[in-house]
C-alpha cells in the first residue's frame, strides 16, 4: 500500500510538471509546485542521506564506479575548442539578458563576459542558455567561487573526482569556462539519459533523482528571470 501510494505521488507530479511545460510552449516538461517538508524521525534521515550519496555521482567520491560514458563525454568536451555557431543571434541574447543579470553579477562588463561564456557553453552542448542560467542561479548565484558542503565547485557545482576520472586533475573548476564546460555536459549527458525529460534530468543533476523540489526551484528561476 506504501509503494502503491508513493508511485501515485510522483505520477502525480509528472502530471503537474507536464501541464505547466505545456503552458510555457515547452518541448519538456517540468514542475512548479514546490516540494513540502515533512518531519522525519533521525534513522530514516540517515538512511535517506546514505541512500542519496550511493545512487548519485556527483554526490560520491572518487573511488566509486563512475558512468563511463559520461567520463568520455567529459573528456572530449574538455579537450575541444570554443566557438560562437551564430555570433549575430549571440549578440541578441546578449542584450535580452544584460539586466537581469546585473542583478547578480553588478559590474556590465563582467555581466557581459559571463552571459556570452554562459550562452557558449551551453549550446556547444545543445542546451538551451536560459535553462543554464536558472540552473546556475540554483547552485551558486552565479559565484564562480561557490563551494558547497559536499565539495562540489564553482558555478555549476561539479564534483572535483571528475578531473581526474577524465585525466585532467590539473583543471580548476572555480575557472568559469572550464565549470561551464562539465557542468552544461553533464546536464547534456543527463538529458540524453532521460529521453529528453528536464525534471528527471535536473533530479539527477542535483543528486535527489524521483523527487521533485529541486527541478521546481530551476524552473521557478527560469520563470522568474531568464524565459
Amino acid at each position: 500500500m506504501v509503494c502503491l501510494s508513493l508511485f501515485k505521488v510522483r505520477f502525480d507530479l509528472q502530471i503537474m510538471f507536464a501541464s505547466k511545460a505545456s503552458s510555457y510552449g515547452l518541448m519538456n516538461h517540468c514542475g512548479s509546485l514546490p516540494c513540502k517538508r515533512t518531519p522525519c524521525d533521525l534513522p530514516t534521515l540517515f538512511f535517506s542521506l546514505l541512500l542519496c550519496l550511493w545512487s548519485n555521482p556527483l554526490l560520491a567520491n572518487s573511488t566509486q564506479v563512475v558512468d563511463d560514458e559520461l567520463r568520455q563525454l567529459l573528456k572530449a568536451t574538455v579537450e575541444q575548442s570554443d566557438s560562437f555557431e551564430d555570433r549575430f543571434e549571440a549578440e541578441v541574447w546578449l542584450v535580452s539578458k544584460r539586466d537581469n543579470m546585473q542583478k547578480f553579477v553588478k559590474d556590465p562588463e563582467q555581466a557581459l563576459d559571463l552571459l556570452r561564456k554562459i550562452h557558449r557553453a551551453a549550446k556547444r552542448a545543445d542546451l538551451q542558455p536560459e535553462f543554464v542560467l536558472a540552473l546556475i542561479e540554483v547552485e551558486s548565484h552565479f559565484n564562480q567561487f561557490a563551494v558547497s558542503r559536499v565539495g562540489a565547485q564553482g558555478m555549476m557545482q561539479v564534483m572535483p573526482f571528475w578531473k581526474n576520472e577524465i585525466g585532467h586533475p590539473e583543471d580548476n573548476l572555480t575557472d568559469i569556462d572550464t565549470n561551464l564546460k562539465y557542468g552544461c555536459t553533464i546536464l547534456r549527458h543527463y538529458l540524453n539519459k532521460t529521453k529528453g525529460r528536464l525534471p528527471d534530468a535536473l533530479a539527477r543533476y542535483n543528486g535527489s533523482y524521483g523527487q521533485y523540489w529541486y527541478p521546481t526551484r530551476v524552473m521557478d528561476a527560469w520563470e522568474k528571470h531568464w524565459r
